[in-house]
């Protein structure tokens, strides 16, 4: 069962030194539906910002009763219906708040989405679409969020290299 209703309010909210701390992910699948696929068939989900209208990956605030892999997976629920498995940490930045003259701490994850649903918290205010790394690299703004999509697009471009040498070897 899936909770339909987004958590709301920060009076559960993480603070590194007066940061917020906010936790995202990269929802990621490949092309051809299963997980072996190459880079060039890896498509990521982007969302709409309720405030503007810009794109960027989900992400929220991690609170106090949850794991940061928990938050992660909570935030991809609630603002782009999609479940799956949060993988290792890419890293953490520091930015700026849009709203506010304040910065945020924000940890990113890759999620392989395991499954999409058609309906979820935030619904009536996001949109989703699936796209090329290419495409999201121009359509996402926020430049911490580019630099984690890059650390994650350089982490899988290692691992098939790897696959690639392990074949060669044998």
């Amino acid at each position: 069962m899936v909770c339909l209703v987004a958590r709301t309010g920060r009076h559960l909210q993480r603070y590194n030194s007066g940061r917020r701390l906010v936790v995202g992910c990269i929802p990621y699948r490949y092309k051809n539906g299963n997980n072996g696929g190459t880079v060039d068939e890896l498509e990521v989900l982007v969302i709409n910002s309720k405030k503007r209208q810009t794109m960027m990956f989900p992400k929220g605030g991690w609170d106090l009763d949850e794991s940061v892999e928990e938050a992660a997976c909570r935030e991809s629920l609630e603002e782009a219906g999609v479940l799956g498995n949060v993988e290792s940490q890419l890293g953490t930045w520091l930015f700026k708040s849009n709203s506010r003259e304040l910065y945020h701490e924000g940890l990113m994850f890759p999620l392989l989405v395991t499954e999409q649903l058609d309906q979820w918290p935030e619904k009536s205010m996001r949109s989703r679409e699936w796209m090329t790394v290419a495409k999201a690299r121009e359509v996402c703004k926020q430049q911490w969020m580019n630099e984690a999509l890059e650390i994650f697009v350089d982490r899988l471009n290692l691992v098939e290299e790897k696959d690639v040498q392990s074949i060669d070897i044998n």
